[in-house]
């Protein structure tokens, strides 16, 4: 496994504990400096996501039984653990980390590599991390809503931490690239799949509304609490 590129992530987060000032400006930036630009990045992503990946997953999703829709979301989600995992870990957060690596443990072995979700049966509940709340959780300025062509709605900080959330991936660990991009593509097919029928709470102008949903999650994720600023 290749964990040499996190090292040097581990010792900043340590140094960051004591060198950050805790008393930092709001967790989530509301600014949007770049909407021109922004808007037309979303445009390429919208065009590109009608064209291919929806009806990809609109065919995925009448074609294969959602029972075994169900069995790969897990799959894919137990994957995910280690990400979280790791990320725990960065925030020192060693309860949360013991919890997410008894369910990676759990559901990998008697879940049957993931694709049964054992783990919340023993209360071992699912906690989101990556390396953006990571570097929000010391304090670091989230920075403006950006668009990031193919991956969407960001902040500056979140888009950082792709890379870092990327060298996580067990997907990143296998070594046939076929087998890989078979893996990448279908963990986009399931997450496209699942967002399907969220696309009817769309309402009013469209790129507004996906940043204030996107901006008010990574709020909720980082405080555990409702940002009130927007009314949709």
């Amino acid at each position: 496994m290749k964990i040499k590129p996190i090292i040097p992530v581990v010792s900043l987060m340590a140094s960051l504990s004591f060198s950050v000032n805790a008393q930092s400006s709001e967790t989530v930036s509301y600014s949007d400096p770049w909407e021109s630009m922004n808007r037309v990045t979303d445009s390429f992503n919208h065009t590109l996501d009608a064209w291919v990946l929806r009806p990809v997953a609109s065919s995925y999703n009448q074609i294969t039984p959602k029972p075994v829709q169900h069995l790969v979301s897990n799959f894919f989600q137990n994957l995910s653990e280690v990400r979280n995992f790791g990320n725990s870990l960065l925030q020192f957060e060693i309860r949360e980390a013991g919890e997410t690596g008894g369910r990676f443990v759990v559901n990998s072995t008697v879940g049957m590599l993931g694709l049964l979700d054992v783990a919340s049966e023993f209360d071992l509940e699912y906690n989101y991390q990556d390396f953006g709340l990571t570097l929000g959780h010391w304090n670091i300025p989230s920075g403006p809503y950006v668009v990031v062509p193919f991956f969407g709605p960001r902040t500056v900080r979140s888009a950082a931490g792709f890379v870092p959330d990327n060298q996580l991936s067990p997907i990143q660990q296998v070594n046939d690239s076929q087998s890989q991009l078979a893996l990448q593509t279908s963990e986009v097919v399931d997450l496209r799949t699942q967002l399907l029928s969220q696309e009817s709470l769309i309402v009013g102008d469209r790129y507004t509304f996906i940043r204030d949903a996107y901006l008010q999650r990574r709020d909720y994720l980082l405080t555990g609490e409702i940002n009130s600023k927007d009314d949709f």
